[in-house]
Order: C-alpha cells, then sequence, then structure tokens
C-alpha cells in the first residue's frame, strides 16, 4: 500500500522529523486522502508513512520487548527465590545480599548507560562478543537484569512459609528429593503471585522502553516505537496534533489494559477476595 502523499513539501533531517522552522512557516500540510471521512488516526506521519499502521507495528515492538524482559526477569527471580527459601542459611544471604545491591543501584542512570553504549558500538563489535546487538536485544537485556530482585524477594518470603508447611514435610518423609519439593509441591502454590506480579511488570516495563526511545536511547528510528513516534513529532504537534496524540494514546490504552488485568488476576487468586 502506498502512503500517502503529503500535500506540501517540507524537509526532514536524518531521522526523519520536521525542523521547526519548517513547522512554523506552514509547510507541513496534512496528508492528502482519498476521502475526507478517513479518520485522523489514519493520517501520515513526518515522512509520509502512515499513522495508524506505525502505531500497530509500534504496539507490537512494545509488547515483544515487555513479554520477552518480563519472562526472563521472572525466570531469574522465580528462580533465585525459591533456592534463597528452600534452602536458607548461606545461600539465602548470598541471594539476599546480592538482591539488596540490585535495590541499590541507580536502576535508570544503569539502564541509560549500558544502552547508549552497546547502542553505538560499530557492526561486528557489539557487546557480549556479538551476543548483544543493538535494538530489541539490548532492551531485552537492560530491562530483565533489573527487573528480577522484586519478585525474588516476593518468592523467597513465600516459600520459607510454605517449606514448613505438613504436605512438604511429608513429601520429604517420602524421599522426594529438593529438586521434586521445588518444583511439583511449591512452585504451583506460588504461581497465581507469579502471574499476577509478571502481569503488572509488563506496563511498567513498556513506559521504560518509550521513555528510552523518547530521549533517543532505545530502538533505533528505523524501527517502529510509540516513544520514537512521540519523540518524532515533538516539532510538529503544534500543527499536527495528531502524530503526538494518537501514539500516546495507544500507550495509555495499553498500560491501563494490562494494569486492569494484573488487579483482576489479583483479585482472583487471592483467597481472601469472595
Amino acid at each position: 500500500m502506498q502512503a500517502p502523499a503529503l500535500s506540501h513539501a517540507a524537509e526532514v533531517d536524518h531521522r526523519g522529523n520536521y525542523h521547526a522552522a519548517d513547522a512554523e512557516r506552514g509547510r507541513f500540510g496534512r496528508p492528502v486522502q482519498p476521502h475526507e471521512e478517513v479518520r485522523q488516526a489514519q493520517q501520515a506521519d513526518p515522512v509520509a508513512r502512515d499513522l495508524l499502521v506505525r502505531i500497530a507495528y509500534g504496539l507490537r515492538t512494545s509488547l515483544q520487548i515487555a513479554i520477552l524482559s518480563t519472562f526472563v526477569s521472572c525466570a531469574l527471580g522465580v528462580g533465585l527465590g525459591l533456592l534463597a527459601g528452600y534452602y536458607r542459611g548461606k545461600v539465602d544471604a548470598v541471594i539476599s545480599r546480592l538482591t539488596d545491591v540490585f535495590f541499590t543501584l541507580p536502576t535508570l542512570l544503569l539502564m541509560l548507560g549500558i544502552n547508549a553504549a552497546c547502542g553505538a558500538q560499530p557492526k561486528g563489535q557489539e557487546c557480549l562478543g556479538g551476543l548483544l546487538k543493538p535494538g530489541i536485544p539490548v532492551l531485552v537485556f537492560v530491562l530483565s537484569v533489573f527487573g528480577w530482585p522484586y519478585l525474588t524477594r516476593v518468592i523467597r518470603g513465600q516459600v520459607l512459609s510454605l517449606r514448613e508447611k505438613e504436605f512438604i514435610e511429608a513429601a520429604r518423609s517420602l524421599g522426594a528429593s529438593d529438586w521434586n519439593i521445588m518444583t511439583r509441591h511449591i512452585l504451583p502454590n506460588v504461581l497465581g503471585t507469579i502471574i499476577v506480579i509478571a502481569t503488572l511488570t509488563i506496563p511498567s516495563v513498556v513506559l521504560v522502553e518509550a521513555g528510552l526511545s523518547f530521549l533517543g536511547l532505545g530502538l533505533p528510528p528505523t524501527v517502529a516505537s510509540l516513544g520514537g513516534q512521540i519523540e518524532g513529532a515533538t516539532n510538529i504537534y503544534r500543527v499536527a496534533w495528531w502524530a503526538m496524540a494518537f501514539p500516546g494514546l495507544a500507550l495509555i490504552m495499553l498500560t491501563i489494559g494490562f494494569n486492569l488485568v494484573g488487579d483482576a488476576l489479583r483479585d482472583a487468586f487471592d483467597p481472601r477476595t469472595s
């Protein structure tokens, strides 16, 4: 499908953004549509790409990053929480101190630094020997590394309580191994908590990714992202408000939707609610 053409010529910079002076001179024109009744959400962005399509691709990108990073951080948090709560002693002490260290780190500054450093590497010299390439892999790595401590702390507390229950003592007396007890008896009892925290973590990750892209330290301009679209519209929002409003509205609806799902799951898994 060919993108709608602009009704007036306008110059763009290397990132595809209009210059403020061009917008003030009125050189930005609304995209020419074949029918007047076409909704404003289907207008074009500053480089004549369909805005609705870019929003859809931006939502897909945000969900990919959020789901992947949440899955990795939940796997780390659940694994470390099970080990700390079940074995206690030195294992618990080491994992707890590591969790405390991550809680004290300036998370946002480290995210900005790691993402900027890995994203600026030339081709063939990516971070970690080429394992982290600029774009989605770097963001998933950064968001996963700093996303596991909270879940680890919660799972550890629940495992400390569950390991003293009668059904755990019965399984141990029947000769069940530690791995069997943790995976078949303890893990199913904390699965509800894991699902609720994961669902509530996804909108937070989406907002962080959008913020990094808005600052120019997230995804490259060639990859559609909601934060990048909002940043690209900062110079033209006075004459093309829809270029900023609709990506922002999509971001708000995505985060509110996941928060509502998380609240519903929390109520469903809470035994104290009727």
